[in-house]
């Protein structure tokens, strides 16, 4: 079955650098484009990035565009989305994210914490 599994949350202080993994398995990864969500404290769940299949495009958020970099590496079926210039407005739950045969399939979060 479809698997997503995040990693590379934690707690990082504000200006700081985290790169964010998601590893997925159960269908064939090179196919499908994928995406970062996050869902800030109090907040609904936001889109943040989607690569293409390929990796040869990319979308953001406005709010992220020149801070995060989403790429991907069809060889280990992951994706990646690097985080820049951390702020404590960026401290959210982040979630990969694959819509597979018109199914949403989720990971089971990873915790982002931007603090002094």
């Amino acid at each position: 079955q479809v698997q997503l599994v995040e990693s590379g949350g934690g707690l990082v202080q504000p200006g700081g650098s985290l790169r964010l993994s998601c590893a997925a398995s159960g269908f064939i990864f090179r196919n499908y484009a994928m995406t970062w969500y996050c869902q800030a404290p109090g907040k609904e769940r936001e889109f943040v990035a989607s690569i293409s299949s390929t990796g040869d495009s990319a979308n953001y958020a406005h709010s992220v565009k020149g801070r995060f970099t989403i790429s991907r590496d069809n060889s280990w079926n992951t994706f990646y989305l690097q985080i820049d210039g951390l702020k404590p407005e960026d401290t959210a739950v982040d979630v990969c994210n694959v819509v597979y045969q018109g199914a949403d399939y989720r990971g089971k979060r990873t915790l982002v914490t931007v603090s002094s």
